[in-house]
């Protein structure tokens, strides 16, 4: 086939427009990251995926904004030009695909990767001049913070005025490793998942880390938390319920009725949810803090432990680079709490040390039972953890039949 000039293919076809007008119901399928199974694909209406997704309200007070490329609206090209971003996810992740389509509705500038190296990454911002860089989680974040303490006196980073996690947080040593590097720029997390867009958003500062959960965000507008009969909880009663958002949410899961019937509820009230299954608790002062994922929480002894608060203590150690938990079999409790651990390069931290400095982060029963070592972690293209495969090293590891 002979390649054609794109303005010559324009001008061979017809003017006539050949399908309907555009709406609003159109489904946008959007799938999960499939850290505890298959990947789901995820309804979205347009609308819905533009509001909560693309910037078309304001998260945190659902002011709406009107989109710059409404076709009853022209380009003001007088403005001046809008910031320069760098989203790293890959575009087959929520986080990538709304980063880009974001930027391009608000007329900024976008800089795509096409395959993540962390010293280009720190290449591209000297460039291109950034302003701000986007990440999932530790996967990410560490690889450029470490190159980062090793190429800062080499580039001009002063453009550079924001650095965020979406879908996934980064550990506290991470964003501390950064603040020294780059002190006077702006860290976040921002907590969502794929059925329900936007959750909260944290500001970074040195040493802020929780003492309990994963993080703790200031919550969108339309972010709660319910207890089992589907009630908001009352702020500071210290019951633990379940992440939910109302307003502009999916319609379901693709092809998927019965998982769509646990996910997205319709309560007595009429009002719509979605409930992905985060565990979350509601602070007096009305901020969430992100507790876990049920579907992943170990079962040890009848309590509920919550692997994403175990991992993030963990990586606190400076011998750490990465780790992942998971609940393995244990005649006593049921389950134990097992660590799979990636250690730096040059570092062979001890099982027993590993336990006892998380004990400095965790109250006892939370500690892992057994540390596994990995050469190299897995995780998903997008940086999210891969808890089967995690599962399976720590069987083979302890000598455990699954």
């Amino acid at each position: 086939m002979n390649p054609v000039e794109f303005e010559a293919a324009i001008a061979s076809g017809s003017p006539d427009r050949d399908f309907g007008e555009r709406s609003d119901d159109d489904v946008y399928l959007l799938y999960t990251g499939g850290t505890t199974g298959m990947p789901k694909g995820v309804m979205w209406r347009q609308e819905d995926v533009y509001f909560a997704l693309g910037g078309g309200i304001d998260a945190m007070t659902n002011e709406r904004v009107t989109s710059p490329f409404a076709a009853s609206e022209k380009i003001d090209t007088s403005l001046p030009a809008g910031g320069t971003m760098l989203p790293i996810p890959p575009l087959m992740h929520g986080a990538g695909q709304f980063s880009i389509l974001r930027g391009t509705f608000e007329g900024n500038c976008t800089v795509i990767v096409d395959k993540f190296d962390a010293e280009e990454v720190w290449r591209l911002v000297d460039r291109h001049k950034v302003n701000g860089i986007g990440v999932t989680g530790d996967a990410m974040a560490r690889p450029l913070a470490d190159a980062l303490d090793r190429m800062r006196d080499e580039l001009d980073l002063s453009s550079l005025v924001s650095f965020s996690s979406t879908a996934a947080i980064f550990s506290q040593t991470v964003k501390e490793q950064i603040a020294e590097a780059l002190p006077n720029i702006v860290m976040t997390d921002a907590i969502g998942s794929t059925e329900g867009g936007m959750n909260g958003i944290r500001f970074v500062q040195k040493g802020d880390a929780p003492k309990e959960g994963i993080t703790t965000v200031i919550a969108s507008a339309d972010t709660v938390v319910l207890d089992d009969d589907l009630n908001p909880v009352e702020p500071g009663s210290g019951i633990v319920g379940r992440l939910a958002r109302g307003g502009n949410i999916p319609l379901g899961y693709y092809n998927d009725p019965e998982k769509t019937a646990a996910t997205f509820i319709t309560d007595s009230q009429g009002r719509r949810w979605s409930i992905p299954g985060d565990y979350a608790l509601l602070e007096a002062d009305g901020r969430i803090t992100l507790l876990g994922r049920g579907s992943v929480s170990i079962n040890s002894g009848g309590e509920k432990i919550y692997p994403e608060e175990v991992e993030k203590a963990l990586k606190h150690h400076p011998a750490v680079y990465d780790a992942v938990v998971v609940g393995t079999p244990n005649e006593r409790f049921g389950q134990q709490v097992t660590a799979v651990v990636q250690a730096r390069p040059g570092s062979q931290p001890d099982r027993n040390e590993l336990i006892e400095f998380s004990a400095q982060h965790l109250a006892r029963y939370k500690l892992p039972k057994a540390v596994v070592f990995v050469e190299q972690m897995e995780r998903s293209p997008s940086g999210k953890p891969d808890y089967r495969w995690a599962k399976k090293q720590a069987y083979a590891a302890l000598g455990i039949k699954e």
